[in-house]
């Protein structure tokens, strides 16, 4: 068969570093929707108040949770623990990163296994 008949998503990719690309970015968003969907109701409804993902691209599993005001940002810390509990459902050694909003300060990141979780 003559590949030059396939649609672009068909054919096979250019090199080796596009297909990792491609599967790690099909591995966070996989991850990130198994994490929403584990989460209950009320930690579901923080989430979407927050432009947050998943990413492996650090050390480690990161949840990134950029928070738009302080109150929100105030409501996310004060869920620290039910958000690491159901994150070490995934990787144990995860952590979270949140970002307040730019007039509070700096992101603040910590281990999961750095809170204990109930």
């Amino acid at each position: 068969m003559n590949p030059t008949f396939l649609p672009p998503e068909d054919l096979p990719p250019t090199s080796g570093f596009e297909l990792d690309q491609r599967l790690h970015r099909q591995l966070e968003e996989s991850i990130t929707k198994r994490f929403y969907e584990a989460c209950d109701g009320v930690i579901q409804g923080l989430l979407c108040q927050c432009q947050w993902h998943v990413t492996t691209r650090a050390r480690a599993l990161t949840l990134v949770l950029a928070c738009p005001n302080a109150a929100v940002n105030w409501r996310v810390l004060n869920n620290l623990i039910p958000l690491a509990n159901q994150l070490a459902r995934f990787c144990p050694s995860a952590k979270i990163r949140v970002c307040p909003p730019a007039e509070m300060g700096v992101p603040f990141e910590l281990w999961i296994d750095e809170i204990a979780i109930l």
